[in-house]
Parts: structure tokens; sequence; C-alpha cells
């Protein structure tokens, strides 16, 4: 696939490439996630300061203007750092639905303030019966005069434990996953009747169950037409996925890269294993894989704007699937490589492995977007 940067795409790249590798060494992230929100409020501040925050937003509610390729470029280089501020939540969950669901009186207000790095955003849709549904959702939401009151539970939101809004799914009417009938709601995340569990997940970051019981919300903080936000979260979902493509292919180039110098420094028999041919064809392998990964992230970052939700949805879940593929091969090959240190917590390499492996099972794993394009009669890899 042929693919070129522009100009200021390029300047972009090198911005957030050179920022990260000043200030997020392995050893920096050891000690953000020791802080108390799990990731650093001062970088968050760096990442306004360059004008990420405000990048897939229009530029007169303080944004940059910026498109799918653009979130690309910010994602695979986070990928590469293994960030653990919530970018994803934010910006690109949160930010996309308010971007793309809110009415304008609500778009400028929230947004400047997301720009500004004041303000965090969390999606809690996911529910512990839903598993890769999207339509899913027990959570219950009524009218009650000019509000809506919502009552349910919220699993695994990610970043919710720090979010200061949260952006929740809600049913309206009908059956428990029926598409039509869903509602999604901004809600203070310090409103009466929201707690918060807070967690650490498997790959380093936060997330929180979230229950709400009798929240109330106002008419005027409903995304979309109320009942009719299925669509709207497809796409925000869609979107999201090749974002975290993205991410995976930063950590995976990072998985190589670290593999290939271990092969070089390290000795046996005198020599460096890496001059055994038998790994070079397994280096080798893990480049391949990388590369079709790349190639399925770029395609899917084309593909997140597709109005036909029908193509979307085939190119999002055929790189959902290769993305689920590669990750696996290349880190089980980089632990592997690496021998006994690839296992230990002080390394790097398993914590890349841990975050592309959460990757896979974000909004359905490998197995769950083969069986989706097999009912979209999309195309499969063998």
């Amino acid at each position: 696939m042929d693919f070129a940067l522009t100009d200021e795409q390029r300047l972009l790249k090198e911005s957030v490439e050179r920022l990260l590798a000043d200030r997020y060494r392995f050893e920096d992230r050891q000690r953000f996630m020791a802080e108390p929100t799990g990731w650093s409020r001062v970088l968050w501040r760096s990442y306004a300061e360059l004008g990420l925050l405000g990048l897939p937003f229009e530029e007169k509610h303080g944004g940059v203007g910026g498109g799918p390729v653009e979130t690309m470029i910010v994602m695979e280089a986070f990928g590469r750092a293994l960030a653990l501020e919530p970018f994803f939540a934010t910006i690109v969950l949160g930010g996309g639905l308010l971007r793309l669901g809110a009415d304008e009186a609500m778009r400028a207000v929230l947004i400047p303030k997301i720009a500004a790095g004041d303000l965090l955003l969390a999606f809690a849709h996911g529910e512990r019966q839903s598993r890769y549904d999207l339509a899913d959702i027990a959570t219950a939401a009524r009218r009650d005069g000019a509000d809506y009151v919502l009552d349910g539970v919220k699993s695994l939101v990610i970043h919710g434990d720090c979010a200061d809004k949260l952006v929740v799914s809600a049913r309206l009417v009908g059956a428990r996953t029926d598409r039509d009938g869903i509602g999604l709601f901004v809600v203070d995340a310090d409103a009466a009747g929201v707690s918060r569990r807070a967690y650490p997940t498997v790959d380093g970051l936060r997330a929180a169950e979230v229950i709400l019981s009798g929240v109330r919300v106002g008419a005027d903080r409903v995304l979309s037409e109320p009942g009719k936000a299925f669509p709207l979260i497809a796409k925000v979902v869609d979107s999201a996925i090749a974002a975290l493509a993205a991410e995976a292919v930063g950590a995976m180039g990072a998985m190589h890269e670290s593999t290939v110098e271990y092969l070089k420094t390290r000795k046996q028999f005198g020599v460096p294993i890496g001059s055994f041919q038998v790994l070079q064809h397994r280096a080798s392998e893990m480049l391949i894989a990388l590369e079709q990964a790349r190639s399925m992230a770029v395609f899917a970052t084309m593909m997140a704007e597709e109005p036909d939700p029908t193509e979307r949805r085939k190119a999002i879940a055929a790189a959902k699937v290769q993305i689920g593929r590669s990750g696996r091969f290349v880190g089980q090959q980089a632990i592997q490589l690496h021998g006994g240190i690839g296992m230990t917590m002080e390394y790097k390499v398993g914590h890349y492995f841990k975050r592309v492996t959460m990757i896979d099972t974000l909004f359905g794993d490998a197995d769950h977007h083969l069986a989706e394009l097999a009912r979209l009669g999309g195309l499969i890899a063998a």
C-alpha cells in the first residue's frame, strides 16, 4: 500500500516522537504508574501544549482539525512509548462521541476544555453480560419530567476512575440486545448516585466499575437523538479500533526492534545468538507479521470515516483480525527470543506483550471479528 504523509503530518510525527523519546523512557513509565492517577498530569499538559488533545476537533472549538491519519500517527507513537495517559479514553472515545453526537452548544462548552487538558472523559458502555455485543445494554434510562434517570452498572470503563465526565449508554426502550432504543448521556462523574470502583488493568492502565443509582441527567446532556444512538456508538467504536490498531503497530515495532538488538548483543558459545540462522528466520517472520499489521492498520485508518457502515465494518473487522494475530505472534516470539529476562516485570518486552494482548480483546478479539467477517461476507485471511 502506497501511503505518504504530508509535510504537516511528518512534522506532527517528529514532534510527538521527540517528546516521548525525551520524557517517556521505560523507567519514567514505571514512575508514572506509581502516581495517584497512574499516569503523568505533567505530560498531559505537554500534550495539550503540543496540540495533541485538540487533534480531531474543529479549530473554532480550540482544536487542530485533524483526521484519522493524525490520530494514527499519535497512537502509533504512544504504542511505542507504552503511554499511560487517557488519550484514547478522552480524545478518541469520549471526544469522538461529543464531536459527532453533541449539539453545537455542548461542543462549544466542552471541547475547548478537552483541548486545553482541563477535562477528562470516559465512555461507560460495556456491561458484565454484554461481552463484545455493542447493543447489549441493560442499564436503563427513564424519562422523569424534563430529565432522565439512569440506573445500572458499567464494567471496565477505561480511565473511568479519573474522568471528570462519563458518556453513558443506557436503554430507553426495547429488549436488552435491540439496536434501537439506546441513548447516550453526558454525566458528571461526581453526580449524585454515581459511584466508582477503580482498579489497575493487566497492561498497567486504569479502569473502573461504574454504578449508577437514580442518576438524574438533564435533556440538554443527551447526545444524538434519544433512542437512536447505536449508529453513533458503532461509528466511534470503529474509529477507536483503527486507533488501537495503530497503537498495536507501535508496540509491535518496539518489540521487534528490542528483540533484534538483543540478538545482536546476547552471546552464547562465544558468538552473538543473532548469528544463528534459525533465530534470524524467526526475527524475519516477526517483521513480516509486523508489516502485515501495519498495512491493515493503515487500511483501517483510511476506512474509519467510510459512510457505508457495512463496508466500514468489514474493513475494521479485517484489520482487527490481523492485529490480533500479528500481536500474538510478535509478542510470543519476542518473549521466547529474549529468554528468561523477557518474563520479568523489570524488562519492557513483557509489558508490550500485555498491551497488545489487551488491544486484541478490546471491542472484540480476532476470533470475534473473524466471525463478523464471515457474517458480513468480507474477505477472510488464511
